[in-house]
């Protein structure tokens, strides 16, 4: 089954904490730049979906593809549908990719992609096991959402609590016990299912945990978890962006 695939890259200039964002300078290149060259490493068709003009101007700048959209987009995948409606061509899925993960691997979209291989999928997400050497504040850190799936790696629930709770031993040792998966933020869905979801009012279980996935879950859709091993890391601040020049810069110096 040949599909069309296309990435879609949400850019907003305005942040409470990091302004200006997507064109912060990493080694050379901004913010968005390296995000959209490391997902066309995987993918054909490529579209940077922004409200802001700076935005525009410097991804053509580069040679990449990119729409206006809506500045009064609630969500990046408000703003993915509008971009798919803009974009030139048609397409079978849309992978969302975040705009601030300048360290996106091409394998990871890869096995969102395997993902449709399943003419049954709708919505495919990845998830990453937690390491059993990991401290357990790190499995109890809200900000970190974890996810359990049945046996055909579909959803079950996503939560910002530790889900499963391990009944029979401490929790200091739950790591050790039992996987837990954590949920990475990149989606991908068949083009007409993201039409459809953007539609859906927001659900009570979605305002409780603030997690927009669990709109989707409670009005039906099922959602494919693809695992990946990689860590992907978000620039959320400019401390963030520090580590992240150092790390380009350490591997600059490597490969001398």
């Amino acid at each position: 089954m040949n599909l069309n695939f296309i990435g879609i890259i949400p850019a907003r200039y305005a942040s409470t904490r990091f302004p200006g964002k997507p064109l912060a300078d990493i080694a050379g290149k901004s913010m968005i730049q390296r995000v959209y060259e490391q997902t066309s490493l995987a993918l054909d068709a490529v579209v940077v979906a922004t409200d802001d003009q700076r935005i525009f101007d410097a991804v053509l700048a580069f040679g990449g593809k990119a729409v206006m959209t809506s500045d009064q987009h609630k969500s990046g995948t408000d703003r993915c549908y509008e971009a798919l409606t803009k974009a030139e061509g048609e397409f079978d899925v849309v992978i969302n990719i975040q705009g601030d993960e300048p360290f996106v691997k091409p394998e990871q979209i890869e096995e969102l992609k395997a993902c449709f291989n399943d003419a049954s999928t709708q919505i495919a997400t990845l998830v990453k096991p937690f390491s059993a050497d990991d401290d357990f504040e790190v499995l109890f850190n809200a900000n970190s959402p974890k996810v359990v799936f049945n046996a055909n790696r579909e959803a079950l629930y996503f939560s910002r609590s530790v889900i499963p709770y391990y009944r029979n031993a401490p929790h200091t040792e739950w790591l050790k016990k039992q996987t837990y998966y954590k949920h990475i933020g990149m989606y991908a869905y068949r083009a007409q299912v993201l039409g459809a979801v953007t539609k859906l009012p927001q659900s009570p279980l979605e305002l409780a945990e603030s997690l927009e996935q669990l709109r989707w879950l409670e009005n039906g859709y099922r959602i494919k978890v693809g695992i990946t091993d990689t860590e992907t890391i978000a620039i959320d601040t400019p401390e963030d962006l520090k580590r992240a020049n150092e790390w380009f810069l350490n591997r600059a110096k490597s490969q001398e």
